[in-house]
């Protein structure tokens, strides 16, 4: 992993939302000011840019309720990473899901999305933000984080890699649990 110096991560707060906007509004981040990460905290919509004001409200009226729904990822403190997570219960739409619904009565935090901005991917940024990640969720209390990652030989593009992939959560310890489709496996990492 390349060294990025000055890279640290605060959780999303109030004082660190206007350092979210500006890093969604950065060349290549179309899908994220779509979703505003909230696809998977809804139990039905969409992520399209129809309902991007909605859920950017949303993500906001969660961190003005005290909710810290990720980091943010900075290089010289300038933003440019994100990572969301939480606990398991907050993402209404995985409990549902095919491929992500829980694999058994464990409590989980989630990890359900990471984005490096398109000017600074391959410094190994998203290596630091799953590894801000553990740090926090440790802090926080959790015992056991879960991911979701896509795992399949060939490359895919950037905008469809925001669960990230399976060797970015080997190198951090994670290990498979399950693995309900071809290309989609939930891994865990004990804390």
């Amino acid at each position: 992993m390349p060294f990025v110096r000055g890279f640290d991560a605060r959780p999303l707060t109030e004082e660190t939302w206007a350092d979210l906007e500006v890093l969604f509004d950065l060349p290549g981040g179309s899908i994220v000011r779509g979703c505003w990460c909230m696809y998977y905290r809804k139990s039905g919509g969409t992520a399209s840019r129809a309902v991007a004001g909605e859920n950017k409200a949303a993500l906001r009226g969660l961190v003005c309720d005290g909710v810290v729904p990720g980091l943010v990822g900075y290089v010289d403190d300038s933003p440019v990473g994100w990572i969301s997570l939480g606990p398991r219960e907050e993402y209404e739409k995985l409990r549902r899901s095919p491929v992500m619904k829980p694999v058994d009565d464990t409590p989980v935090w989630s990890v359900v999305c990471t984005y490096v901005a398109k000017r600074h991917r391959g410094h190994g940024l998203q290596h630091r933000l799953v590894a801000a990640a553990i740090d926090y969720a440790r802090e926080c209390g959790a015992t056991t984080l879960e991911a979701y990652p896509v795992d399949k030989p060939e490359r895919s593009h950037d905008d469809f890699m925001f669960f990230g992939s399976r060797g970015l959560y080997e190198q951090a310890g994670f290990t498979e649990v399950v693995r309900r489709s071809p290309t989609r496996l939930v891994m865990r990492l004990p804390l």
